[in-house]
């Protein structure tokens, strides 16, 4: 199998290439069914995503040869699940910092809207 992820190179650069593997929401929304779930079949995932089937194995490839899932077919059906567990600490990781960046929005927002009320500007 081909990966995508090439291992050699400057660490930052093979970060990046890694990053471009998950930069897709389909394939983030992929990684968290998978992240909730140990195996998930394609039909929920199918289910869950609301994507036509050739749709949802594009991006279920892309994330094969990136080497962040792994299928397993048990007759008629496939299930994936995480080749490691810390892909879902890496989008755990990812909420818990939007989370921090939203709340520093709010704030920067409400000492805007303190700084209104304390000085009103005139009305043109």
């Amino acid at each position: 199998m081909e990966y995508r992820v090439d291992l050699r190179g400057p660490l930052y650069e093979v970060k990046a290439n890694l990053f471009r593997g998950l930069a897709h929401p389909v394939r983030i929304r992929v990684l968290e069914l998978l992240s909730a779930t140990p195996q998930v079949s394609v039909g929920d995932m199918l289910e869950a995503t609301g994507l036509e089937a050739s749709h949802l194995s594009q991006h279920l490839a892309v994330l094969r040869r990136y080497d962040l899932v792994v299928a397993e077919r048990r007759g008629l059906q496939v299930f994936y699940s995480l080749t490691d567990q810390k892909v879902a600490e890496l989008l755990a990781v990812a909420k818990s910092l939007l989370g921090t960046m939203l709340e520093r929005a709010r704030d920067r927002l409400n000492e805007a809207e303190l700084w209104d009320q304390a000085f009103p500007q005139p009305r043109p």
